[in-house]
């Protein structure tokens, strides 16, 4: 039964660009809606917000914020779920502690992060903390498999209006290099879980020593779920990093491509390792004087040892001593070793892939890179991308088609590195998955340092997600389940995955990760649309490759994830970028944001109210928000880059005056089409002095009284500079 207090649109407010955007965009939707009757609210999913709701203790009344990310994870388990998520921080460490240290400066009580916990309170503290960092929002709210991308008209105008591609060429000395052996992929274990072998379980480390440690008590695992047990060895890890460094060619930049936001655990410490190998002979000689975790980067050792002329004049030589590295700001002397979560993989992947396997080095000059991407799981789809690029030249955007995505990430599913059952090892020995019933389900040999981790992917979301792929691969044409049968988890899968097929009639095929990373890029550029079917991690990484060398960003996809009970979650593109976005806003008050992949899941959203909820009106907002999404593109209304260009906040000009004028030319809705007549009227007789209103400010800095957590008041009178706008919306 449906909750008559439950709002119809539920849209998040979120981090950084996609918040700034919703700033502007947020009371248009509103007021189109209200005008239909239908009620749009909000849930604070903030890195800000979700610190807040961890101390209410600590707060003031009037500071204390209610855990709207609980209450989502509570609304998506229902028919009545329709929520837009925007991007939001999937926050390292140093995020996390920016965040906090913003937060404090602010007048909220709230402790520091205890990087190294000594006492109780401290530890409670750091347990609070952890359940933000990484990606916490996405495995509440995911009560579904996704269904991502383009829409149609995206498309079209993406091959009308090609973005700007790098030249690849044979000659090309950029390279992707994964760990000989030793690493996740090579020491998978996995089970599928039997009727007797349900229920609790716990993950216990015993040491070579005989003793016993319980990393993580209170699992449960039900009958058909598929548990798996790795890890990657830290002493293999060291040897490949040290390899690499060695062997590198002369002219190529140095990188690693990890993901240490959302793989919280894993990558952090794989990161450090890339560090402490790097400077080597800067640690050897000063490591014991000083209170550096490798792990924070090189940014971080370098603030402290400001001041120290011998230890900058000795770290400036190690950093000589090595191969140039590829940079994320040479201007500013950021390097890829500089900050974890500066180098996202799947974004900075795919950017030296558009850009034709180019870096740019610390002397400011683009160059051929060797990119370090230890685990073979997924290291080898951009390899055999690069590859493939290598022999074939760039892509045509003109006429290549569209890849979609079909991905197993419902129920916490094969949630790498954002789940707490991760662990660094404490000491040579076994860690095990011991059933209740004192069965040993899976057990690995490790040593000291040693990363081990599982992850879980139960029935009812496999048998959802193969149903899902099925109905896009018919729609599609072509496509492939990415599934490797030589890999253990997902040889447990394909034993869902083959029946399935056969009781459908269907014959997709089955392809491990390489082979159908080729059969993808040449299915589309002969102009075919693929789906590719995958579980969490690729869902995640493929959705920027694809996007990014076809439409120039993955912040145009729309990303339908049907819940499992009924509802809908819809969300936008990525925020790769964001980051980036607000500096630009800061310093001149121009946002080139996009807020393509809104317009295109608020659409969605309209169109599964009306068929879910009977709501007619709904269903004429949708069908005019597509229409005004095609004249936008059509128009070139789009943000720009410079200011005095196109900016977000005229493009939501444009996309509310289109909007207006579809509803007040359509005949399905006397009602809403006689009120918004006269705004369609109005928003074009005053088109001059809005654009004039919403330019008057920019080349100009901008303050938003915060990055994390900005002022609500600063952030409307940057992004609502339109009197006049602002009038006609109400």
């Amino acid at each position: 039964m449906a909750d008559k207090n439950t709002p119809d649109i539920i849209y998040t407010i979120v981090d950084e660009a996609p918040e700034l955007a919703r700033g502007s965009l947020l009371p248009i939707i509103s007021s189109f809606s209200n005008a239909a009757g239908i009620s749009v609210a909000t849930k604070d999913i903030s890195l800000a917000g979700r610190i807040l709701a961890l101390f209410p203790e600590r707060l003031s009344e009037d500071q204390r914020v209610s855990d709207d990310l609980a209450e989502l994870g509570k609304l998506v388990k229902t028919p009545d779920a329709n929520v837009i998520k925007l991007p939001n921080i999937s926050a390292s460490v140093p995020q996390l502690e920016a965040a906090i240290k913003e937060l404090q400066s602010q007048g909220f009580d709230i402790p520091d992060y205890p990087a190294d916990p000594q006492t109780d309170e401290e530890k409670a503290v750091r347990a609070k903390y952890d359940t933000v960092k990484g990606s916490a929002v996405n495995p509440v709210l995911r009560e579904g498999n996704s269904d991502r991308r383009s829409a149609k008209a995206v498309k079209e105008y993406a091959k009308a209006n090609p973005h700007r591609m790098g030249e690849w060429k044979s000659t090309s000395k950029t390279t992707v290099a994964a760990m000989p052996g030793d690493d996740f992929y090579a020491n998978e274990k996995a089970a599928t879980v039997t009727a007797a072998q349900a229920g609790g379980a716990k993950i216990v480390f015993k040491g070579k020593d005989g003793s016993e440690t319980v990393l993580k008590d209170g699992l449960n695992y039900l009958e058909g779920e598929i548990v798996d047990a790795t890890f990657l060895s830290a002493k293999a890890l060291r040897a490949y990093i040290k390899k690499e460094v060695e062997s590198m060619e002369s002219g190529v930049l140095f990188s690693v491509h990890l993901k240490a936001t959302m793989m919280k655990v894993s990558d952090p410490i794989i990161f450090g390792h890339f560090v402490s190998v790097y400077l080597e002979d800067f640690l050897a000689k000063h490591g014991d004087k000083l209170d550096f975790n490798p792990n924070s980067g090189i940014g971080a050792l370098e603030k402290l040892i400001a001041g120290n002329a011998e230890m900058e004049a000795d770290l400036k030589a190690a950093l000589a001593a090595k191969p140039p590295l590829y940079m994320v700001d040479s201007d500013k002397g950021i390097t890829n070793l500089h900050v974890p979560s500066d180098v996202i993989i799947d974004a900075s992947m795919p950017a030296v892939i558009k850009a034709g396997g180019i870096g740019w080095g610390p002397d400011g000059k683009a160059a051929d890179t060797k990119c370090c991407i230890p685990d073979n799981s997924y290291s080898c789809v951009y390899d055999e991308t690069v590859e493939y690029f290598k022999e074939t030249g760039t892509l045509d955007v003109t006429t290549c088609g569209a890849v979609s995505n079909v991905g197993l990430m419902a129920q916490k599913a094969e949630e790498y590195g954002s789940h707490p059952t991760t662990f660094e090892v404490p000491a040579d020995g076994t860690v095990s998955i011991v059933l209740d019933s004192g069965e040993v389900l899976l057990s690995n040999d490790v040593e000291k340092g040693d990363i081990w981790r599982s992850c879980t992917a139960k029935k009812a979301p496999i048998l959802d997600w193969i149903k899902t792929g099925i109905e896009r691969f018919d729609v599609e044409g072509t496509g492939a389940f990415w599934l490797d049968a030589n890999r253990a988890h997902d040889a447990e899968l394909i034993k869902y995955v083959e029946p399935a097929l056969k009781a459908a009639g269907k014959d997709i095929p089955i392809m491990a990760p390489r082979e159908a990373t080729r059969f993808t890029w040449e299915e589309m550029r002969k102009g075919k649309n693929v789906v590719t079917i995958t579980g969490n991690v690729l869902r995640d990484y493929l959705t920027d490759l694809f996007p990014i060398l076809e439409l120039g960003t993955s912040a145009k996809m729309l990303s339908i994830v049907k819940l499992m009970n009924g509802g809908g979650l819809f969300e936008t593109g990525a925020g790769g970028s964001a980051p980036k976005h607000v500096q630009q806003v800061i310093e001149e008050n121009h946002l080139r944001w996009d807020s393509l992949g809104e317009f295109c899941a608020l659409g969605e959203s309209y169109n599964f109210l009306a068929s879910s909820k009977g709501k007619t009106k709904a269903g004429v907002l949708g069908a005019a928000v597509e229409d005004a999404t095609q004249k936008l593109l059509l128009e070139n209304k789009s943000p720009e880059r410079k200011v005095g260009q196109n900016d977000n906040r005229s493009s939501h000009y444009w996309f509310a005056r289109y909007w207006a004028e579809a509803l007040a030319a359509q005949d399905d809705d006397a009602e809403l089409k006689a009120h918004f007549a006269p705004i369609a009227k109005e928003l074009a007789e005053k088109e001059a002095v809005i654009l004039e209103e919403l330019k008057a400010n920019e080349g100009k800095p901008a303050d938003m009284g915060g990055y994390y957590h900005a002022d609500p008041a600063k952030v409307a009178a940057i992004m609502r500079p339109s009197a006049t706008l602002n009038a006609i919306i109400g």
